[in-house]
């Protein structure tokens, strides 16, 4: 399609084509340059805390499990949480100044390393490979909107349960989680609007610089207040540009709106804890309110292309719809 449109005004302004090379978009940082090293309690003090009565015991227990040293990150998460949880509790339940110091030291370690677990339990997943794969192709042009309605869905609930986290809600749930990583791991529609917004971003700014020829060149029309634009070149403005291509940029900034915002709220409220590595990623190919990101240099194609089309038009007194 924009191929064919870039070719199509060339046509009707007799001029060459001439279509740039599109950079790919580069993969999300490796999983170990996202994955930080989750800070964690000696042992002399895990294995004090695991003979004392409560249910930190059970919960100690479970860590030190063959399976709980191999935990997931979300699983990692579950565990952190419940080790406050059940700290705070603790505390509570002893009269012990020893153990409630010892208590209180670990829940304020295990406070200040919680963050580490949030973001390994989110951008640190595979899942999130998955839906920022490159692999499969463009943002579909369907109408078809129902697993980009469940993707944001996913997304906003767990920037809610991450910002009361971060907040020091230890009870927030977790449980759902899991389902969201899931359809990351089957739908693929971040990637596909990364993919999406580099290639139109390249090619309106290949049929905008055919535009600037002409514009800049010998006038469209006479200056007759009767003469009308060449009607070739209004068709490819109308079916093509309006009834087409606006179409399908119109879908892409809805999935922006839906999904790339919700994501970049994701890593934004992170950004204490954001590793280096994906820190220019980030910056680049997610912040949508970065002007130098693909979603700024998209936004500034579109409006320097409907700009160069009524600088064009209104050489014959004809103003855009």
């Amino acid at each position: 399609m924009m191929d064919g449109y870039v070719v199509s005004v060339a046509d009707a302004l007799e001029l060459r084509p001439e279509l740039s090379d599109i950079a790919p978009v580069p993969q999300i940082p490796r999983r170990r340059e996202r994955v930080l090293d989750m800070p964690d309690l000696d042992m002399g003090m895990l294995d004090f805390l695991s003979l004392y009565g409560c249910e930190l015991q059970y919960v100690v227990g479970e860590k030190n499990s063959i399976m709980g040293r191999v935990m997931q990150p979300l699983n990692r998460l579950r565990y952190e949480t419940r080790f406050i949880r059940a700290a705070e509790t603790c505390i509570s339940d002893t009269d012990g100044e020893g153990i409630q110091e010892e208590l209180e030291e670990a829940i304020a370690h295990k406070t200040e390393a919680l963050p580490v677990a949030v973001w390994n339990a989110t951008w640190g997943v595979e899942e999130i490979e998955r839906l920022f794969t490159l692999s499969q192709g463009y943002y579909p042009g369907s109408d078809d909107d129902k697993v980009l309605a469940e993707l944001s869905s996913g997304v906003k609930r767990v920037n809610q349960t991450v910002r009361g986290l971060l907040d020091g809600n230890t009870s927030e749930p977790l449980d759902y989680v899991g389902g969201v990583h899931q359809l990351w791991q089957a739908e693929h529609r971040a990637g596909q609007l990364l993919n999406s917004a580099r290639l139109m971003t390249a090619r309106l700014d290949d049929a905008t610089a055919l535009l600037v020829k002409r514009v800049e060149g010998v006038p469209l029309c006479s200056g007759s207040e009767s003469e009308e634009p060449p009607g070739e070149l209004v068709e490819i403005y109308t079916d093509g540009y309006v009834g087409g291509i606006k179409d399908y940029l119109d879908r892409i900034e809805h999935a922006k709106e839906a999904l790339i915002k919700p994501l970049d709220t994701l890593a934004a409220q992170q950004t204490e804890t954001m590793p280096s590595a994906f820190r220019d990623w980030y910056r680049l190919y997610l912040d949508t309110g970065n002007t130098d990101s693909v979603w700024g240099q998209l936004g500034s194609a579109v409006t320097a292309h409907k700009e160069r089309w009524r600088q064009l038009l209104s050489q014959c007194g004809t103003s855009l719809q």
